[in-house]
């Protein structure tokens, strides 16, 4: 960033705070992004925040995309060899990529003749899978509806916004997507352990977000912002 002369200083942030930034117009909230991976942080007016390490298992987290496809991808074995219960999951999840079963996609991602990469494409999949009925892929689902829920009560039960109606921005892939499965479960756990909190979806991009702290630093006028949101707003941004 200093190479690049954008600015004389720089600040780094978690990209959550980006999220929380670009859904609000003020620093009051708390914001969970789902994506490849789950995390959540939250800020007050005066500076104090609330967050999570976010280092997947090692820190208690569990979900975003990668989770969620290694919990389909075990269930899934577990189906076809016998070890674990009946799922649609041994079926979907290989014909995803045009394989016959299970046996032939672990050989595949375990050799690499499939990229590791791509193992984000069956995030959608164990979506599809659940939102048709299928009960193991749909307990998956809600259970990260779960976590999402309980990061965020969390994080605002620590910043004392439980009892006062504020924004709730939900960022990532997995997130903005709105699968049903997922966003309904998430908005019937809110309405029982959060009431107060206000859901909206973020489908800006975070660097929005990076940019309007920019420009709060700065002092920037009103308009600076507005046109800065304008762009993104539009098809070419």
């Amino acid at each position: 960033m200093h190479e690049r002369g954008w600015g004389l200083t720089a600040q780094v942030a978690n990209d959550t705070f980006a999220v929380l930034r670009a859904g609000t117009d003020e620093p009051r909230g708390v914001a969970v992004v789902c994506g490849a991976g789950i995390n959540c942080a939250g800020m007050l007016p005066d500076g104090r925040t609330a967050r999570f390490p976010a280092l997947g298992r090692l820190s208690g987290d569990w979900g975003g995309g990668g989770g969620l496809t290694a919990e389909a991808l075990w269930h899934a074995a577990r189906a076809e060899d016998g070890r674990g219960g009946p799922t649609d999951l041994a079926r979907t999840l290989p014909g995803h990529f045009g394989l016959a079963g299970m046996s032939a996609l672990i050989e595949a991602l375990h050799l690499g003749r499939l990229p590791a990469a791509r193992r984000h494409e069956l995030t959608p999949v164990l979506f599809e899978t659940a939102a048709a009925g299928d009960t193991v892929a749909l307990a998956i689902v809600h259970r990260q509806a779960e976590e999402v829920v309980t990061m965020a009560r969390v994080a605002l039960d620590r910043l004392g916004l439980l009892d006062e109606e504020t924004p709730l921005l939900l960022g990532g892939s997995v997130l903005a997507s709105q699968h049903p499965p997922l966003h309904e479960k998430i908005t019937a756990l809110l309405a029982e352990r959060a009431p107060k909190a206000v859901p909206r979806i973020v489908t800006a991009p975070p660097v929005l977000g990076a940019a309007l702290l920019g420009l709060d630093r700065t002092s920037a006028a009103p308009g600076a912002h507005a046109r800065l949101r304008a762009h993104y707003a539009s098809p070419a941004g």
